[in-house]
């Protein structure tokens, strides 16, 4: 198995040197008055893919909050029912034959 990920990587790390090798032309960037800047296209692919990344990565952490959250809640009102459960229940009636000494 370490093999597999070894060449899964190596291809990944060789698809992105040709790839950024293939497109090093620039890409003038500008925003109103106050961005101006020349980039190649491979960086700018690069930057908005991490971009991409991170703001998955942030809202499944969010998500995650979120069912943490929902989880407790949901365990909360477990131990609330059982508790009820436990007081509805009457109390355990001792067999007179055991409680004589024999």
């Amino acid at each position: 198995m370490k093999i597999v990920y070894t060449i899964v990587v190596v291809l990944l790390i060789l698809f992105v040197i040709t790839f950024s090798l293939a497109n090093t032309f620039p890409v003038r960037l500008q925003y109103l008055d106050l961005i101006d800047v020349t980039v190649p296209v491979y960086l700018l692919i690069f930057i908005c893919f991490l971009a991409g990344v991170v703001f998955t990565g942030f809202m499944g952490i969010v998500e995650r909050f979120r069912m943490s959250r929902t989880i407790n809640q949901l365990n909360r009102t477990i131990r609330e029912l059982r508790r009820e459960i436990r007081s509805a229940e009457p109390p355990p009636v001792l067999d007179e034959d055991r409680t004589k000494p024999q």
